[in-house]
């Protein structure tokens, strides 16, 4: 396939579906019947070899039409995989287990849900830049997604992608970090049209829309005490009211008071 083929293809596969196949429909309409229709009228020796059925466009017309039905079909698996790569995430780490890009797929469906246009740039990759542009209510946010599961986002990162907002002249900017942000860099974001968003409420907002009944999951456990495992002790193991992980016993560094901490800490802070 050509490189303006494949061009086209991927423009088509990036759109909803019915959209896909109504234009194959209609530029099928256009090349079997438009085409001869023009020749026909403006007569000419070639308007007899376009009175007929079987004319010389009508291969590119069933090409053209083909074409569009392959890539209505990548668009409607596509959009049936993000769905269900976010209705099966049932905590933070069903969503630290994923690869980056499928992070960046998760992040954009869960502002897909909430009502925007989501464009997926591909100009970030696995080291950052501009992943996912959204818009609504003709406004544009810049959005860079970083799965860092140890790691917490720097600064500097946060400096570049307001450089970013300035240089595409867009309203907002928006950062989804599994891993949270440091200090210095929550600083820097505030007052600016900054929002930083880190694995919490990531995981807020992927179930604000899953409550909306797009999730074919079975439903959570509420977030009091679940008893799922004893310790050494016989104590009941609960589970983390923020993310539902197992919870490990741990002792306050300055009190020495015992408490229960989230196992997957940092990237969740939950305590009991």
């Amino acid at each position: 396939m050509g490189r303006g083929r494949t061009h086209f293809f991927r423009e088509l596969a990036a759109l909803p579906w019915p959209v896909g196949l109504g234009i194959g429909a209609l530029g099928w309409l256009a090349i079997s019947h438009g085409i001869p229709l023009i020749f026909a009228r403006h007569g000419g020796p070639m308007a007899p070899s376009f009175t007929a059925g079987n004319h010389p466009f009508m291969p590119l017309a069933w090409v053209f039409l083909g074409l569009c039905v392959i890539a209505a079909v990548a668009s409607f698996l596509n959009a049936r995989r993000k769905r269900r790569l976010l209705d099966t995430r049932t905590g933070l780490e069903s969503i630290a287990a994923l690869g980056w890009r499928d992070f960046e797929r998760l992040v954009g469906e869960a502002f897909r849900r909430r009502g925007y246009t989501v464009e997926e740039t591909g100009l970030g990759g696995a080291d950052g830049g501009i992943d996912l542009v959204l818009r609504r209510d003709g406004k544009r946010t810049l959005v860079q997604c970083k799965q860092w599961r140890r790691e917490k986002v720097p600064v500097n990162v946060v400096r570049e992608m307001y450089g970013l907002l300035t240089h595409h002249r867009a309203d907002a900017v928006r950062i989804a970090a599994l891993g949270g942000f440091t200090e210095d860099a929550a600083a820097f974001a505030e007052g600016k049209p900054i929002e930083l968003i880190d694995g919490t409420a990531l995981l807020g907002m992927i179930r604000e829309v899953q409550a909306k009944g797009a999730v074919h999951v079975p439903p959570q456990p509420r977030v009091e005490p679940i008893l799922n495992a004893e310790t050494s002790h016989g104590a009941a193991v609960p589970n983390c009211p923020k993310c539902e992980a197992v919870m490990v016993r741990r002792n306050n560094s300055r009190t020495a008071e015992a408490f229960w901490g989230c196992s997957a800490f940092p990237i969740c802070r939950g305590t009991r």
